[in-house]
């Protein structure tokens, strides 16, 4: 397993998208697997910044890889504000245009690009998002 700690703020998201890539391309995923895969934990990182620490430079996020089995298994660690995913309402999409919120598919949408999504949270260890993306 490779790990690499990043400062929660937006201008490690391209350093992290980079580390992400290439775990993906030595993982032997095809290059629309590899887009979903840093789709998803762009998103990811994004809500740890926003939602955990409430905004940026309030804490590290530690991203981990792991390749076997035919699948790419990302880890993603941080110590902010836990949530509860149950909470978070699923997307309405056959609304108007004018009445779409903008905010609030990020979650739904990395369901629905990855093959498992895991999260939990405890004081300890504090919150560990984990995503499989397989071949």
């Amino acid at each position: 397993m490779k790990t690499e700690t990043y400062p929660g703020n937006y201008t490690s998201l391209a350093q992290i998208s980079q580390f992400i890539i290439q775990a993906a391309q030595d993982a032997g995923l095809n290059e629309h697997e590899t887009y979903q895969v840093e789709l998803a934990v762009d998103e990811a990182c994004c809500n740890i910044i926003d939602h955990a620490y409430g905004g940026e430079n309030r804490g590290d996020m530690q991203c981990s890889v792991e390749i076997g089995d035919g699948k790419l298994t990302v880890i993603l660690k941080d110590r902010g504000n836990p949530f509860d995913p149950a909470c978070v309402p699923k997307p309405v999409f056959n609304v108007s245009i004018e009445k779409l919120k903008k905010r609030g598919v990020g979650f739904y949408l990395m369901h629905k690009i990855m093959d498992e999504l895991h999260y939990e949270t405890s004081p300890e260890s504090g919150n560990t998002l984990v995503m499989v993306k397989r071949k």
